[in-house]
């Protein structure tokens, strides 16, 4: 009688094992695997730029990939890819988030950030924000410590302190250059796209060896902005947004176009509804919407499959992609 308890024991762990083995091999990991970042888009030509800040750009966006890679090619999660590569260009003054955010017009800083993860759907975004040194952290903070989508202003930064989310004095977030670009937009008496100034929105997609994906967004806004002026780079949907199903995608561009043509997810719709390819769905939203509406911008994007895109309707897009099927990539303007 023992020995026929002991067989039926040894039998149940087997079983187990063998249940256990099939689970595992349905989140075993894939082949197909990678990071797409952007630092804003702009109508800029190639002798505009200066070549010692084109270096540190580029610096800063080969860091944001490398650093990214790592986490997904170790097996990491698409969340933590995309959050990483998007706290690098923060910290970098050389993109209009973070430390390099632009002025509004009393001369503060305002930022706004998402994030969204694609295997839960949850969202997390920051709207209006001071102080705090790396805004897409908080945005994280909000998707997974918090019952809300959306936080702004004064609120958000009380969730930060609360959090423990690192927040840094005003001196640490002015910068020369963002005093001389809120000058000249006075003196024009103008709000101003600050990424014509080749100094823009960050951005980061990813999408991970278990089949999750991600997206990231991050942006001081508007120069000279009034009004507690938000974007979309705060609202999942319009300029952030990540599903399994589909894709991951980070906008950038004139806000207010993208909020009305709630582009991010439009892209999503447009593949899964119309079954057009990440590319033919990027292009179809940013040409055949937004530049009707009179908006322009771009987008970057990463599919289930790992498939990658980077669309503009500007003459220049800070760009970069690194994948477990195509080498390391950074652009600026078209094929160079």
């Amino acid at each position: 009688m023992k020995i026929h308890w002991i067989a039926i024991l040894v039998c149940f762990f087997l079983l187990n094992c063998a249940k256990y083995n099939s689970n595992m091999s349905i989140v075993s990991p894939k082949e197909k695997y990678g990071i797409v970042i952007h630092g804003g888009a702009g109508n800029f030509k190639e002798k505009s730029l200066d070549k010692e800040e084109r270096k540190a750009q580029e610096a800063a966006l080969n860091s944001a990939l490398i650093a990214a890679y790592a986490i997904l090619e170790k097996g990491g999660s698409a969340t933590d890819a995309v959050e990483t590569a998007v706290m690098i260009l923060e910290d970098s003054p050389h993109f209009n988030a973070g430390k390099g955010s632009v002025y509004n017009a009393k001369g503060q800083v305002e930022m706004d950030a998402s994030i969204m993860d694609g295997k839960s759907r949850k969202a997390g975004g920051i709207a209006g924000v001071t102080l705090v040194r790396n805004p897409i952290t908080l945005a994280r903070a909000v998707m997974e410590k918090s019952d809300y989508v959306l936080l702004m202003g004064e609120g958000a930064l009380e969730f930060a302190k609360e959090h423990n989310i690192q927040t840094e004095d005003e001196a640490y977030f002015q910068t020369e250059k963002s005093q001389k670009k809120l000058d000249k937009a006075k003196k024009t008496k103008k709000t101003s796209l600050d990424h014509d100034d080749k100094h823009g929105t960050v951005g980061a997609v990813a999408l991970d060896k278990y089949g999750n994906l991600a997206a990231a967004t991050s942006t001081g806004g508007l120069n000279n902005k009034r009004y507690g002026r938000i974007g979309d780079s705060s609202i999942a949907g319009s300029g952030t947004y990540a599903d399994n199903s589909s894709c991951a995608i980070s906008c950038t561009g004139i806000g207010e176009y993208f909020i009305l043509t709630q582009a991010a997810i439009s892209v999503s719709k447009n593949m899964l509804l119309q079954k057009n390819t990440l590319d033919k769905a990027m292009k179809d939203v940013l040409f055949n919407q937004i530049e009707k509406i009179g908006g322009r911008g771009g987008m970057i994007g990463i599919d289930k499959n790992g498939n990658i895109s980077a669309q503009k309707t500007t003459t220049g897009m800070y760009r970069g992609w690194m994948t477990s099927t195509l080498d390391k990539k950074v652009l600026i303007f078209d094929e160079q």
